[in-house]
């Protein structure tokens, strides 16, 4: 079976929430196995308590409820052994890169970590899936596996799955390498300013990448109208996105500052 060619540990992680708005949503489970250069693994799993209710809907899902969780610590309490347990590493997951990876930046945020993942390579076996063959997590492990995957939901389930379906992956399309940049490259799209995706890199510009805007850069649409900021800072977007804009606009002041001088 292919291995990923690897030159520093890469985490593969899941988590399980209370839904899937990244500026209201907490998390309740984190599972996150490291895959070592040297072939070795190590585990990590956390139970949460959200400090909210968990909608039924989402507990129809994955089984998790207040119950379950009254106990738990809350993020604050683990944030920082996470944190440790993640520094030098590369990330990756089933939908990682539009859900678990805003979702766990936003959680840090909240506690005053001020993580910054651009620096790592990130793997979204999802998107490998999707444009190759185009089917759920269960369909892929299927597909890929031939097995059922049970426990779906599960984040340490969900975890495990994810590795074996991009080893199965990395068998199947020769073509797509082994190193982890490659997939890199392959999974993560358009470079992104925000986790959320607000805002995406285009020709070295931040551009939008929602609403009335969608397209136009950043620092345009600020100069237009000041007042986009301010309605963006006291709307229901993450507080990573509102980090960004918030630098992209002090960057846009210094830069007036250094015009005059």
């Amino acid at each position: 079976m292919a291995q990923l060619s690897l030159k520093k540990p890469i985490i593969f992680f899941d988590i399980e929430s209370t839904g899937t708005d990244h500026a209201k949503d907490r998390i309740i489970d984190l599972a996150m196995v490291k895959l070592m250069p040297d072939g070795t693994r190590m585990s990590m799993t956390k139970r949460v308590n959200p400090g909210m209710p968990i909608p039924p809907a989402s507990t129809a899902i994955h089984g998790i409820s207040d119950e379950d969780v009254k106990d738990a610590p809350v993020f604050k309490m683990v944030a920082h052994d996470i944190y440790e347990w993640m520094k030098g590493c590369d990330l990756a997951g089933y939908n990682s890169n539009k859900f678990d990876i805003p979702m766990l930046a936003e959680e840090f945020l909240r506690v005053d970590i001020h993580v910054d993942f651009t620096d790592r390579h990130m793997i979204d076996v999802q998107q490998i899936f999707f444009k190759m063959e185009a089917r759920t997590l269960a369909a892929a492990y299927k597909f890929y596996c031939n097995k059922l995957l049970e426990n779906a939901h599960s984040a340490e389930a969900d975890t495990l799955a994810t590795i074996e379906i991009l080893e199965a992956q990395l068998d199947r399309y020769n073509d797509l390498g082994l190193e982890v940049k490659q997939l890199h490259d392959f999974t993560s799209g358009e470079p992104m300013v925000d986790y959320a995706r607000r805002m995406v890199m285009k020709d070295g510009h931040p551009i939008f990448n929602f609403g009335k805007y969608k397209g136009q850069r950043v620092e345009d649409v600020f100069n237009r109208e000041p007042q986009y900021y301010d309605w963006m800072m006291q709307a229901d977007f993450s507080l990573h996105t509102k980090q960004k804009i918030s630098e992209i606009l002090n960057q846009m002041k210094l830069k007036k500052l250094t015009g005059k001088a």
